[in-house]
């Protein structure tokens, strides 16, 4: 027997019959719709309306089974005003959480990095030193510091073996007390003029103990200058070094026999320059140095010196307002320069 079938085709299985419930009660249902052509259209579908997006990006909250989620606007403006409000205190609180991390995140970096810096500094922090340890550090500089040897000493001992003592010996009776400067390898002394000035003969003792007589050789008596020249030079001679020039505020240095005290080293600065001191009423002494180092009857024709240990001026008087013969402050002194050329002397 042939079979209808295609090949390879199974056969249907016979129809089943579904039970039948008959329920009296039940009402009649009614007939399907019936489309063009006697078929059945598809049920209709019904679209499950979206949940809204959520606020801030707050996770959307589960559709229950059975409740469907409302798209409503709000019903009026307190609804309204309500979601309004809601949504400021999220942003305010969103706000104040990221201030309060980044607070939190300075604080964190402020105290990581004192506590590096304290590491660092404990870890650089020298060793106590004992007592003993500080004393033998400090002894230890301080043999190693070189302190600069004041300059006035070694001025002193410059000048001092070209000073002498110029005295008047007016029959066994001392008069008039100077001092003077040798100025050349030949003994010649410079002075003030005022020191010779007067009777008697001139007496020279040099710092060595030599002792001799001189006399005036040069001259100036306007400028209080005279040169004199001794009868017997010491063995040993040592003229002094002829300077230039100075300023105001220069220090300077004077040495002299001041009240028959010999050797007496004074210091001070130059208070001034081209100064005029009145002698007489129709005498005064011109172009004068001012300064302040100590001179008194006794240091006229001494050295003022510089610096360098070189005579810028020889001193010549000192100011006195009333009128007596004591230092007030102010001494005055020839410049270098006028004396030796006025007198004959070395010129600058």
């Amino acid at each position: 027997m042939s079979s209808t079938s295609p090949f390879g085709s199974r056969p249907l299985p016979p129809p089943v019959a579904l039970p039948q419930f008959d329920d009296p009660d039940a009402p009649a249902l009614p007939p399907p719709p019936q489309g063009p052509n006697g078929v059945q259209p598809p049920p209709p579908r019904t679209e499950t309306p979206k949940p809204p997006p959520p606020i801030f990006g707050a996770p959307a909250a589960p559709v229950s089974p059975g409740l469907e989620p409302s798209n409503k606007l709000p019903r009026n403006d307190d609804d309204a005003e309500a979601i309004k409000e809601l949504t400021d205190a999220l942003a305010a609180a969103e706000t104040r959480q990221t201030r309060t991390r980044l607070v939190l995140t300075g604080l964190f970096f402020v105290v990581a990095g004192l506590a590096i810096a304290a590491v660092w500094w404990a870890s650089d922090r020298p060793a106590t030193a004992t007592p003993e340890e500080i004393d033998a550090a400090i002894d230890e500089a301080v043999s190693e510091t070189t302190v600069p040897e004041p300059i006035g000493p070694a001025i002193f001992n410059t000048l001092i073996p070209s000073m002498v003592l110029i005295q008047l010996d007016s029959g066994g009776d001392i008069g008039s007390i100077g001092t003077g400067v040798v100025i050349n390898d030949q003994a010649d002394i410079m002075t003030a003029f005022h020191v010779v000035d007067g009777q008697g003969e001139i007496q020279i003792s040099f710092t060595d103990g030599t002792t001799t007589t001189a006399t005036i050789s040069e001259s100036d008596p306007a400028i209080d200058i005279a040169v004199l020249s001794v009868a017997q030079p010491p063995e040993v001679l040592v003229p002094a070094v002829i300077g230039g020039g100075v300023a105001i505020g220069e220090p300077v240095w004077a040495l002299g026999n001041p009240l028959g005290l010999t050797g007496s080293f004074s210091e001070g600065v130059v208070s001034g320059l081209d100064r005029t001191l009145p002698i007489e009423e129709d005498f005064s002494l011109e172009g004068l140095i001012q300064f302040d180092a100590a001179v008194n009857p006794g240091s006229s024709g001494g050295p003022l010196i510089n610096r360098g240990g070189q005579v810028v001026g020889i001193v010549t008087a000192l100011a006195s307002p009333t009128g007596e013969d004591f230092f007030s402050g102010i001494g005055f002194a020839v410049p270098i320069a006028t004396a030796g050329g006025a007198a004959g002397g070395p010129q600058q």
